[in-house]
């Protein structure tokens, strides 16, 4: 009975002292509060939260490739390789042009052959496909139109196999500020005429576009949205050939850029009614602005040199330094005053917000464009 009652006690004791310890070891070995402790929050040790910062940042979205980290020395570009500078539209439009004007002069800076290939097709969605769809390398570059390749992806209906994180920004090249013109012997001599006409033969007057949803579709839209009438498009696999169809007699009217009706306009055989800018076109001296007319709307097709989605930011520095080169020569500023087009560069990340902007422009102009399919 003795020995019971000393291992009772003895038991008591242990435990006792086991309390004590672990009540007194306890806060010490919870991490060092950075505000005052509730009292409730002293009684017991709390396991260890995790650090907010971090899982924050992994959800940050990132719709588009921002290059964005430290510049790195980089082989690029090799000797013996070719760049391949994909154009989505057709031979002789304004992207064609521009893209044959700058492979050149960008193949004297990088000191390796550019050479310039033509996949059009599907309003530029089959050039932009294999463009996003290439090794990420530097080796193989595009000339991109917006807003045409935005209205790609984002339209459900064209199932594009890419969308815009598969195409990285690499230097805005121009502008081409939209502009409307008709033929010469058209009876519509003013951007009045044109409105009326279209007032009193509703859908009747047939404009020519550069593809469904493309710039110039999008401003013939806009233009009859502002103007109370509507255009029936007719749409064509690039610029070259919707020209081709106003000259014909085809078409009676065309929204198209500056850049379009420079060698049909120095010929006689265009009429320019307007453009859709801020300021009058150098271009066309005696033109006025839509807005000056009544109707302002202010319209451009923006090009710029683009890769695919994961190209190395070091490969991305080192294009867009040569391009920024090549457009300071005074050789390129004059080729490109010949073919109507307002060069205006742009760095990788300027070129990413631009393209933000004119997404969120587009975005309400998909819905009316479907109606008119």
């Amino acid at each position: 009975m003795i020995s019971r009652l000393w291992l009772g006690l003895s038991l008591t004791v242990a435990l006792g002292t086991a309390t004590i310890l672990v009540s007194c070891s306890a806060p010490a070995a919870a991490p060092a509060p950075t505000t005052p402790p509730k009292q409730e929050a002293a009684s017991a040790p709390a396991a260890p939260q995790p650090v907010a910062t971090k899982p924050a940042e992994a959800a940050k979205p990132t719709e588009a490739p921002k290059p964005t980290d430290a510049p790195k020395k980089v082989d690029f570009p090799q000797k013996g390789k070719v760049i391949t500078l994909i154009v989505p539209n057709p031979a002789g439009g304004a992207s064609d042009l521009a893209a044959r004007l700058l492979a050149p002069l960008l193949e004297k800076e990088l000191g390796i052959p550019v050479q310039v290939v033509d996949k059009a097709g599907a309003a530029s969605q089959v050039g932009m496909t294999e463009l996003a769809q290439s090794k990420p390398d530097g080796y193989t570059i595009g000339l991109t139109n917006l807003p045409g390749t935005i209205t790609t992806y984002l339209d459900p209906e064209r199932k594009a196999a890419f969308s815009r994180k598969d195409i990285q920004p690499v230097a805005l090249h121009h502008v081409d500020p939209a502009a409307v013109a008709v033929r010469t012997e058209s009876p519509y001599k003013t951007l009045k005429d044109l409105v009326d006409g279209a007032k009193a033969n509703p859908t009747g007057i047939k404009a020519s576009t550069d593809g469904l949803m493309g710039e110039d579709h999008l401003t013939t839209l806009q233009f009859g949205k502002l103007a109370g009438v509507e255009f029936t498009p007719v749409h064509f696999d690039g610029g070259a050939p919707a020209n081709v169809a106003l000259l014909g007699g085809h078409t009676d009217v065309r929204f198209g850029k500056v850049s379009t009706f420079i060698a049909p306009a120095k010929a006689g055989q265009v009429r320019v009614l307007a453009v859709m800018d801020k300021e009058p076109s150098k271009y066309y001296p005696d033109v006025k602005t839509a807005e000056a007319l009544g109707y302002k709307l202010y319209m451009y097709s923006t090009r710029g040199v683009t890769a695919p989605g994961g190209t190395p930011k070091e490969i991305v520095d080192v294009l867009t330094g040569a391009i920024k080169k090549v457009m300071d020569t005074d050789e390129h500023k004059k080729k490109m005053d010949e073919l109507g087009l307002t060069q205006r560069f742009q760095t990788a990340q300027e070129f990413y917000d631009n393209w933000t902007g004119i997404e969120e422009m587009v975005r309400p102009l998909l819905d009316m464009a479907k109606q008119q399919q």
